[in-house]
């Protein structure tokens, strides 16, 4: 029996340059087990991913702030504060950075990303000013977003929607929002390309990065080691 997977996207089912990796589709179609999409992408990535995987959409979307499972999706942040807070940076001359691709922010619901090229401390000092708003760097964007939200009060959800104990689910992630999700899982695995925060976070640190370290832990799992050995 293989156990139940909450995995993360960015960094972590995608090559060094951003790609998804093939190997995602040989690996997880038929993962005999749960496979829950644990992510800071907008709500449609994830689905998107799931669907073309031949899963059902089990996904955690916007760091905690959507998730769907069993067909109901649930939003779980008022997007109200991220915006007014990306509001005022623009209005003291900060710029969101995507040039002109409007799809990042396009179907967020409870967040705002702003890509690693904006200006961190004029963001960081906007956000300190407005209560229960937090900055959060997944490497690949500033996230503002709710702090009553996170990928690990996710799974928590997701795993009682599925009738299954979070402890029983494998984490695999890269970044500082996998931290929670870390801390709910019974196994939490960082790749070899994780940030402090998600090494720091993890029951193991694997030798390889990126995909090739998911690679490794499910291979691993499917032959009855734990990863890492």
């Amino acid at each position: 029996m293989v156990p139940p997977l909450a995995l993360d996207i960015d960094g972590t089912l995608t090559t060094p340059t951003g790609r998804i990796d093939g190997r995602v589709f040989e690996l997880l179609p038929d993962w005999d087990a749960p496979v829950v999409i644990a992510t800071g992408k907008a709500f449609p990535y994830p689905v998107a991913l799931a669907t073309f995987l031949g899963l059902p959409p089990q996904v955690i979307a916007e760091n905690g702030g959507v998730v769907h499972v069993a067909d109901e999706t649930t939003f779980l942040a008022d997007p109200d504060r991220p915006r007014a807070v990306v509001e005022a940076f623009e209005e003291r001359g900060g710029e969101i950075g995507w040039g002109d691709d409007t799809t990042v922010n396009r179907w967020r619901e409870t967040e705002v990303a702003l890509s690693t090229d904006a200006d961190e401390a004029l963001l960081r000092e906007v956000a300190a000013d407005v209560p229960d708003v937090e900055v959060v760097d997944t490497g690949y964007a500033f996230h503002v977003k709710s702090t009553s939200v996170n990928k690990g009060d996710g799974l928590v959800r997701a795993a009682e929607a599925l009738e299954l104990d979070p402890e029983s689910f494998v984490a695999v992630g890269d970044s500082e929002n996998d931290v929670s999700t870390f801390a709910v899982a019974g196994d939490a695995d960082a790749v070899a390309n994780a940030d402090a925060a998600a090494r720091d976070a993890a029951d193991v640190v694997l030798d390889e990065g990126f995909m090739d370290g998911t690679a490794s832990v499910l291979e691993a799992l499917s032959a009855g080691r734990t990863p890492g050995e």
